[in-house]
C-alpha cells in the first residue's frame, strides 16, 4: 500500500458526517458494529454522531442525535441488544415525519446514514434518500434551511448493516444477532435434553424467526431433532400419520428423548398455521407420551453476543464506514454482507426485492422457489436435515463398502458431531461403517468396531471425541495399519483432526507406494481450536474456543473496570498459529495480541504500553493485552507480564492469565455443530462415488492424487483439495498454512484499540450483483 493510500484512509472523512442508528428488533452484535461505526469513523477524520431510539430519535431530533466520542463506546462489544435504543417509528413512514429527519440531519451538516435493522429499515432508509433532493427543496421553500446549507448537504449517502435474529435478509449468509440468537437456543435445548432423558419425554421447541425457518432448521440440524416445521416447506398431507411414527421408531431403537422444533411461521400446505400446541395435542392423543411445550420467546433475542457476532458487527461496521465515505450521489445505497466470510457490498434494494419476492412466494403456495431464493446455505442445511432425519436407514446393506471413522490430534468440540454424521450417512447409503478408537494407534491395534444408527445417538451436543484421539503418526506402524485395513475390509477412511491429521494423511499417500492396501480413499475433516489446518479457513472446534476465550476476557474486563487502572495480560492456545488471539481480540475488545505471524520488537512492546498509558488517562482505565503461546520464545507471557508490570508502575497494575486446556472443552457452539454435521455428510457422498471409481478387478485400489483429500472452506465453498497438493501451502516447521485469511482483519483490532496504523484500503468490497451471487454462493 502506497503512503499516499493510506494518508487517503485516514483523511477520507475529513469535514464529512456520519450518523448512525439501530432500528426495528434488537439483535446481539448491533452494539459492536455501532462501536466499530464510531471508531472507524473517527480514524478517518469524520464526526460520528448517535441517533438515539432510531428512527424516532432521527425525527425527533435535539438531544436524540449527539457526537459519539472514542470513549463512549467502551465496554459495548459484550453487551446485548442496542444501547443506543431502537423503536417501531410511525412518523417516520409519513412524508411530514422524513421532513423533520432531513432538517435535523441538514442543521448538524450530516450527510452520511448507516443503518443497522431488519428489511424494513432498510426500505425505509431507501425512500428518504430518494426523497432527499425533494426534501430539501421543502425545507428551502419554508425557509427552514438555507441555500448554502440545502447545497452543501445536496445528497444523502445510506448505508444498512442487517441486524435481525431471524436471518430472513436475502444477499447476506448471517445476519448480526442470527448465531447469537442460535447460542441461546442451543443452551435451551441442551438443558432440555437432561430433563427429558431423565424422563421419557417428548419436547415440542418453539423458536423465533417470523416469516423465516432458518433458526428452526439449524437448531434442528445441531441438535439432531426428530422433526422441524418451518414455513419455507410445509410437510406433505399425512404428515400427522409420517411424525407419529417416527417418534415411535427412535422410541423402539432406545431414545428416551424426542424433539420437535417449529418455527413461529410454521404452516401446513394451506397456508393454515401449525402450532406447538396443535403438535402437542397429536403426540398427547395418538401416542400418550409425555409431551411438553416450550416457547422460547424473547429469551433468544437476550443474552451478550457471541464472538461470531461481536466479529461480524465489527467487520460489517469497518466496511459500512468506507462505502459511505467512498459514495458518490451516483453509487445505490447499498447494503454491507457477509458471504462466507467476505464481506460484499450489494444494492440494497436488490436485496429487500429478493426478501420481498421470497413472502410472496410462499403466500403464492410456490414453496420450491422460496426455498430457492433463500439461497444455497439456506437450501443446504435443508438437504442435510432430510437426509438424516427423514430417512429410515436401509436394513440391508445394499451399497456394502466398508467405511472407517477415526479422530486424530488434540480433542475439539464438534469432532462428535462430525462422526454421528458421517456415520449416520454412510449407513443410510447402505455401507458398513467401522468407527477407530485412539485414532492411528487404534488403527495399527485393532482398535475397531462396526457402529449401529444408535452407537452416535445423541452426539452432537457433546464436547471432546468420544472414540478417543492421540496425536500418533501413521507412518511407524505401517505394517500393523496395513494388516487391519485387510483384516477389517476397511476400503475407504474418514479422519477428523488437526494437523497431525492432515500430516498423517500426507504420510498414508507416501506410504502408497510401498502398502498397497493403503491405496484406498481418505478424506480429511478439518477439527481443531487452532485452526491451522492448510486448505480450510475454518476448523470444527475453532469457533467453540473463540466463544470460550471472549467469555473469559468480558469476565476479566469487568474485574479490571471494578478495580481500575488495570492491565490483564492473557495466554491463548493456536500453537504457532495466531488465530484465536487476534479473532479474540477483535471480540473482545483487545489493546493488542502478539502472534507469531506479526512478528513483534522490545520497541513494539513498548509503544503498546505507552498507549495503555495514555489510555488510562481518558476514562476508560483498563486494558487486555492477549497473547498466542507460541509467538514468540524469549518475549514469554511471563516477560511480557514483568515489562507491563515495571512500566506501568503507579500507573496501571498488571495480572496475567494463562488460560490453558479450558479453550478446548465444554459443549460445541451452534456453527461448530452445524459446520462439522455438513462435512461429515459432505465426506461421505465424496468417499461413496470415490469408493466407486476406485473399484477394479473385485477390490479397491485408490493411487491418483485426489484420492486423499482435504475437505475445507475456502472462501465460499466447501472443497475437496488432494493433501499432496496443499504441501506447497503449509510451513511445517511451525504447523501452519503459509497463507492466512484472517491476517487482514489485524488492522481492524488495531483501529478499534485506537493506534494510529494504515488501514490497507486496497482489499475492499465492491459492489456486486445479488443474481450473480445467488451461484457461487458459501454452503455454511
Amino acid at each position: 500500500m502506497t503512503h499516499e493510500e493510506h494518508h487517503a484512509a485516514k483523511s477520507l472523512g475529513v469535514g464529512k458526517a456520519i450518523a448512525v442508528l439501530t432500528s426495528g428488533g434488537d439483535a446481539q452484535g448491533m452494539n459492536a458494529a455501532v462501536r466499530a461505526v464510531v471508531r472507524v469513523g473517527i480514524y478517518t477524520g469524520a464526526r460520528v454522531f448517535f441517533v438515539h431510539e432510531g428512527y424516532q430519535g432521527l425525527v425527533d431530533g435535539g438531544d436524540n442525535i449527539r457526537e459519539a466520542t472514542w470513549e463512549s463506546v467502551s465496554m459495548m462489544l459484550q453487551l446485548g441488544g442496542t444501547v443506543i435504543g431502537s423503536a417501531r417509528c410511525k412518523d417516520f413512514r409519513e412524508r411530514e415525519g422524513r421532513l423533520r429527519a432531513a432538517h435535523n440531519l441538514v442543521k448538524r451538516g450530516i450527510t452520511n446514514l448507516c443503518v443497522i435493522g431488519g428489511d424494513g429499515s432498510l426500505t425505509g432508509a431507501d425512500t428518504f434518500r430518494s426523497e432527499w433532493g425533494d426534501l430539501l427543496n421543502d425545507l428551502q421553500k419554508a425557509g427552514k434551511i438555507t441555500a448554502e446549507e440545502a447545497n452543501k448537504s445536496s445528497y444523502l449517502n445510506i448505508v444498512g448493516l442487517v441486524g435481525s435474529i431471524d436471518n430472513d435478509f436475502c444477499g447476506t449468509d448471517m445476519t448480526i444477532g442470527t448465531d447469537s440468537a442460535l447460542h441461546r437456543i442451543i443452551e435451551i435445548v441442551d438443558a432440555i435434553t437432561t430433563t427429558a432423558q431423565s424422563h421419557q419425554r417428548t419436547f415440542v421447541l418453539e423458536v423465533m424467526g417470523r416469516h423465516c425457518g432458518y433458526l428452526a432448521l439449524v437448531t434442528s440440524l445441531s441438535c439432531g431433532a426428530d422433526w422441524v416445521f418451518i414455513p419455507e416447506c410445509p410437510p406433505d398431507d399425512a404428515w400427522e400419520e409420517h411424525l407419529c411414527r417416527r417418534l415411535s421408531e427412535t422410541r423402539t431403537r432406545g431414545s428416551r428423548l424426542n424433539i420437535i422444533i417449529v418455527a413461529e411461521g410454521a404452516i401446513d400446505k394451506n397456508g393454515q398455521p401449525i402450532t406447538s400446541e396443535n403438535i402437542k395435542d397429536l403426540v398427547v392423543k395418538r401416542l400418550g407420551y409425555d409431551t411438553r411445550v416450550t416457547v422460547l420467546g424473547h429469551v433468544q433475542r437476550g443474552g451478550t453476543p457471541s464472538a461470531f457476532d461481536r466479529i461480524l458487527g465489527s467487520r460489517m461496521g469497518v466496511e459500512a464506514v468506507m462505502a459511505l465515505l467512498e459514495g458518490t450521489p451516483d453509487t445505490p445505497a447499498c447494503v454491507v454482507s457477509l458471504s462466507g466470510n467476505q464481506a460484499v457490498r450489494l444494492p440494497l434494494m436488490e436485496c429487500v426485492q429478493v426478501t420481498k419476492d421470497v413472502t410472496k412466494a410462499m403466500n403464492e403456495k410456490r414453496f420450491d422457489e422460496a426455498m430457492k431464493l433463500r439461497g444455497r446455505s439456506f437450501m443446504n442445511n435443508w438437504e442435510v436435515y432430510k437426509l438424516l432425519a427423514h430417512v429410515r436407514p436401509p436394513v440391508t446393506k445394499s451399497g456394502s463398502y466398508t467405511v472407517a471413522v477415526m479422530n486424530v490430534g488434540a480433542p475439539a468440540a464438534g469432532m462428535n458431531a462430525a462422526v454421528r454424521s458421517t456415520v449416520r450417512i454412510g449407513l443410510i447409503q447402505g455401507n458398513r461403517v467401522l468407527v477407530v478408537h485412539d485414532g492411528f494407534e487404534g488403527l495399527a491395534k485393532g482398535q475397531i468396531e462396526e457402529a449401529g444408527w444408535s452407537y452416535v445417538g445423541g452426539w452432537t451436543g457433546q464436547g471432546g471425541s468420544k472414540l478417543g484421539t492421540k496425536r500418533t503418526l501413521p507412518k511407524k506402524s505401517f505394517e500393523q495399519i496395513s494388516a487391519n485395513i485387510t483384516k477389517f475390509n476397511i476400503q475407504g477412511l474418514v479422519i477428523i483432526g488437526g494437523f497431525e491429521a492432515y500430516t498423517g494423511g500426507l504420510e498414508l499417500m507416501e506410504g502408497r507406494k510401498q502398502y498397497d492396501e493403503l491405496c484406498i480413499p481418505f478424506v480429511v475433516i478439518p477439527a481443531t481450536v487452532s485452526n491451522n489446518v492448510p486448505g480450510s479457513d475454518f476448523s470444527v472446534g475453532a469457533d467453540t474456543a473463540l466463544n470460550t476465550i471472549c467469555m473469559t476476557c468480558d469476565r476479566i474486563k469487568q474485574s479490571a473496570a471494578g478495580t481500575k487502572r488495570r492491565v490483564f495480560i492473557i495466554e491463548t492456545m493456536g500453537g504457532y498459529c495466531g488465530y484465536l488471539a487476534t479473532m479474540a481480540g477483535l471480540a473482545a475488545g483487545a489493546d493488542a495480541a502478539y502472534i507469531f505471524e506479526e512478528p513483534f520488537t522490545i520497541r513494539d512492546l513498548q509503544v503498546n504500553v505507552e498507549h495503555l498509558v495514555q489510555k488510562m488517562k481518558t476514562t476508560v482505565k483498563r486494558g487486555l493485552v492477549l497473547r498466542n503461546e507460541k509467538c514468540n520464545e524469549n518475549y514469554t507471557t511471563d516477560f511480557i507480564f514483568n515489562l507491563y508490570s515495571e512500566e506501568g508502575k503507579g500507573i496501571f497494575d498488571s495480572r496475567k492469565n494463562v488460560l490453558g486446556h479450558m479453550q478446548q472443552g465444554g459443549s460445541p457452539t451452534p456453527f461448530d455443530r452445524n459446520f462439522a454435521t455438513k462435512m461429515g455428510a459432505k465426506a461421505m457422498n465424496w468417499m461413496s462415488g470415490k469408493i466407486k471409481e476406485s473399484y477394479r478387478n473385485g477390490r479397491i485400489f485408490a493411487n491418483t492424487p485426489d484420492s486423499g483429500c482435504v475437505l475445507g472452506m475456502r472462501k465460499r465453498a466447501l472443497v475437496f483439495q488432494p493433501v499432496t497438493e496443499l504441501k506447497e501451502q503449509t510451513d511445517f516447521e511451525h504447523r501452519i498454512p503459509k497463507e492466512q485469511w484472517w491476517l487482514k482483519l489485524r488492522p481492524i483490532l488495531k483501529i478499534l484499540a485506537k493506534y494510529e496504523i494504515d488501514l490497507d484500503t486496497s482489499e475492499h468490497a465492491h459492489l456486486e450483483h445479488i443474481t450473480r451471487k445467488r451461484s457461487g454462493e458459501a454452503t455454511i
